[in-house]
C-alpha cells in the first residue's frame, strides 16, 4: 500500500515542499507507535523550520515538517503500555506531522477525548499549550488584569486571546488592520500596530489602572528589538515573556538583533529591583516539555478537557490536504489571515 508525506530536501520558501509516496509502511521500533496522522497542524514556526532559520532544528535533509499532530495508534513497538492501539493521541512533534503515516516515541502522547473536532485538537499541543503554560507557570493572575498579545491574530496569539478570555483577564492585542475582527471576537481591545506607537496606545488604554499605567503581562513573539517595545508597555511589577523571534525569520533583523534582544530579556530578568519590578524571560516549549515533562501531559490533558467542554474555540480558517503545503505555506508567509490551516492527510483535493 503507498502512502505520502511532506518532504523538505533543502531549505528555502514554500518551493521544496515536495509530496513524496512511499510504498512501504514503516513498523515502530522499541518504545515507538505508529499513528495514521488525522491531521497536522501549521504555522509560522513551521515555515521557520523550512527556511533553515529555527535553531532548535537544522535537520539532517531530507525530513517532513509539521510541528504537531493528532492521529490515531495503529501499531505500537516492544515495550508500549500506553498508548493503546486505536487510541486517539495527540503530539508535539517539532517535524514531522505532514504524512499519513509517523513514528513516534510513546512517552510523550497525550491522549485526545471523543467528541472533539480533530482538527481544533491540533491546535492543542503548539498554540494552546505555549499559551496556557505562559499564562499559568510563570505567575498567578488574577480576573481582571490586563495582559497585551502581540500579534494577536496569529495561532498562539488567538490562543492567548481565547484563554485569557476563559480566566477573566482583559486583553489588549496588536495586529494589522485585516484582523482587527479577529482580535475583537475574544472580547479584547485591538490596535493596529501600523496606525502608529502602539506602545502610546497601550499606555493610554491604561492610564487609569491602579498603581500605573501599563500591562501586567505582555507576550511577544517578535522578539529582537521588539521586545523593548513591549517591556515599555508593562506596569509596575509586570512580566514580559518572549516566546520568538520573528523579526529574524522573516529578514527584518539578523541574528544579531536576535542575540540582543535575548540578552535584554536575561537583564530586565536578573535586574527586576531596577525596573519597578517589571521583569522579563523567555518560553521555550520544548526546553519546558524536557524539564517538566509531567506537568506537560497534565497541561495538555486540561487543555483538552476545556476543548471538550467548549470552554475554548480554536480558529480553525481552513481543512486542506497534504497537496496543498506548497499554497498553504505561501499563506502562512504572507500573513493575514488570522487563525489555523490545519492539513488532513487523507483528505483529497485541495479546497477552492
Amino acid at each position: 500500500m503507498s502512502w505520502q508525506h511532506v518532504r523538505i530536501s533543502r531549505f528555502g520558501g514554500p518551493e521544496v515542499l515536495e509530496l513524496a509516496e512511499e510504498t512501504t509502511i514503516p513498523d515502530p521500533g522499541p518504545g515507538e507507535v505508529r499513528i495514521k496522522v488525522l491531521a497536522a497542524g501549521t504555522g509560522f514556526t513551521d515555515s521557520f523550520i523550512r527556511r533553515g532559520r529555527y535553531l532548535d532544528f537544522k535537520g539532517p535533509l531530507p525530513f517532513t515538517p509539521g510541528y504537531d499532530l493528532v492521529g490515531v495508534v495503529e501499531k505500537a513497538g516492544p515495550g508500549v503500555s500506553a498508548p493503546l492501539e486505536g487510541e486517539m493521541v495527540a503530539d508535539l512533534c517539532v517535524v514531522g506531522g505532514y504524512t499519513q503515516y509517523a513514528i513516534r516515541p510513546a512517552r510523550f502522547l497525550v491522549p485526545v477525548p471523543d467528541g472533539v473536532d480533530l482538527s481544533e485538537a491540533v491546535c492543542i499541543p503548539l498554540a494552546y499549550l505555549t499559551a496556557f503554560q505562559m499564562l499559568t507557570r510563570y505567575r498567578s493572575f488574577s480576573p481582571g488584569e490586563t495582559i497585551l498579545v502581540i500579534g494577536a491574530s496569529g495561532t498562539v496569539g488567538t490562543a492567548l486571546l481565547d484563554l485569557a478570555r476563559h480566566f477573566g483577564l482583559k486583553a489588549i492585542g496588536t495586529c494589522s488592520a485585516a484582523n482587527v475582527a479577529v482580535v475583537e471576537k475574544f472580547g479584547a481591545v485591538a490596535i493596529d500596530y501600523r496606525a502608529g506607537d502602539f506602545v502610546a496606545a497601550v499606555r493610554k488604554l491604561t492610564a487609569e489602572r491602579t498603581g500605573g499605567a501599563g500591562v501586567d503581562a505582555a507576550f511577544d513573539a517578535m522578539g529582537g528589538s521588539h521586545f523593548a517595545r513591549s517591556f515599555a508597555c508593562l506596569a509596575p511589577g509586570g512580566m514580559l515573556i518572549g516566546y520568538g523571534a520573528q523579526t529574524m525569520a522573516i529578514g527584518h533583523e539578523n541574528l544579531i538583533a536576535a542575540g540582543l534582544g535575548m540578552a535584554r530579556l536575561k537583564l530586565w530578568g536578573a535586574l527586576s529591583f531596577l525596573f519597578r519590578g517589571r521583569r522579563a524571560l523567555f518560553y521555550s516549549i520544548t526546553d519546558r516539555r524536557q524539564s517538566h515533562p509531567d506537568e506537560f501531559k497534565a497541561d495538555m490533558l486540561a487543555l483538552f478537557e476545556l476543548l471538550r467542554s467548549g470552554a475554548i474555540h480554536p480558529v480553525v480558517v481552513a481543512r486542506e490536504p497534504l497537496s496543498a503545503a506548497k499554497d498553504v505555506h505561501t499563506r502562512i508567509d504572507a500573513g493575514g489571515f488570522g487563525g489555523k490551516i490545519v492539513l488532513l492527510p487523507w483528505q483529497g483535493e485541495p479546497s477552492r
